[in-house]
């Protein structure tokens, strides 16, 4: 079966290790223009195209399918399957109805939960006990196809958005092989998505990022885990901007404001919410440089 293979960060670069290391007849990979990267601002190229040329694949780059040559250029490699995974791209119908056997996409949520770009850093926001990975048949609305197959895992209760996304790669790269498989040999069945439990899991931006201590601290606790690594979760103490790295939650005192500085203990610093209070362990000042709370205020003291 000739499978052509769209994805672009590491998550679809474990998903093609997978496959490839399954012996699946991997025909060409779509991934996102080198893009530049860093201060230097230098041509980067995406974990996907590390893999592709590793394996001396063809790699193909464009940065849409709108040109018929594009098009026809996928045409060309009379793909049996598309297999796509956070390609970054909506794919037109005239490119889903280009493989005989479909085009499938491994989404990192249990569909039809968190449709969209940003579905495993959301459920983390949101304070979700359970996710996963969904395999499913691709169609003109977003995340929206057909559902194959599902596999579910629990969220850690300490567990960042980053670490539940090396989890849920493994798992993802897992399922698309029993998927291509059972693909390849016509033992395929799907069902419909639920439209009444449809939630949509939007893009990440860094004005998500302010801590609100009104809050309780589950939720800020959830806020600090769901945007690590990025955008990272941010606050303002005793007058300077922090990137918020970590934190556990703790008892807290009775009747303390919400953003009220409680104690710095030998593991961190407390800070009251709206209900209880949590720990920061780790936090970056701005301008400066990623430090254990204890480590950072017993250089700069700061009033209780």
């Amino acid at each position: 079966m000739r499978v052509v293979f769209m994805g672009t960060p590491d998550i679809a670069a474990t998903c093609l290790k997978q496959i490839l290391a399954a012996g699946m007849d991997v025909v060409g990979v779509y991934t996102q223009p080198d893009r530049p990267k860093n201060r230097g601002m230098k041509l980067a190229i995406s974990p996907v195209k590390e893999v592709a040329l590793a394996h001396d694949l063809p790699v193909y780059q464009p940065e849409n399918f709108r040109e018929e040559a594009t098009v026809e250029q996928l045409r060309q490699l009379q793909p049996d399957v598309v297999a796509v995974v956070a390609y970054g791209r909506i794919l037109p119908q005239k490119v889903l109805d280009i493989p005989a056997k479909g085009c499938i996409n491994i989404h990192a949520s249990l569909l039809p939960a968190y449709r969209g770009s940003a579905p495993y850093q959301w459920a983390v926001l949101n304070g979700e006990k359970v996710t996963g990975v969904t395999a499913m048949y691709l169609c003109r609305e977003m995340d929206a196809g057909d559902i194959i197959d599902v596999v579910q895992t629990p969220i850690e209760p300490n567990e960042t958005a980053g670490e539940l996304l090396d989890r849920l790669a493994v798992l993802g790269a897992k399922l698309l092989e029993k998927t291509l498989c059972c693909i390849d040999a016509g033992n395929v069945s799907c069902t419909c998505q639920d439209c009444s439990c449809v939630t949509y899991a939007p893009m990440l931006d860094k004005s998500i990022c302010p801590i609100d201590w009104n809050k309780t601290a589950q939720q800020v606790h959830d806020h600090v885990r769901g945007l690590h690594p990025w955008p990272v979760a941010t606050a303002e103490i005793a007058g300077t901007r922090f990137k918020i790295h970590s934190t556990v939650m703790v008892e807290g005192k009775k009747n303390a404001a919400p953003g009220t500085i409680l104690a710095l203990t030998k593991t961190g610093l407390q800070v009251a919410c709206g209900e209880g209070a949590v720990e920061i362990r780790c936090l970056q000042a701005e301008g400066g440089k990623r430090m254990a709370a204890p480590d950072y205020f017993r250089g700069h003291p700061l009033e209780i």
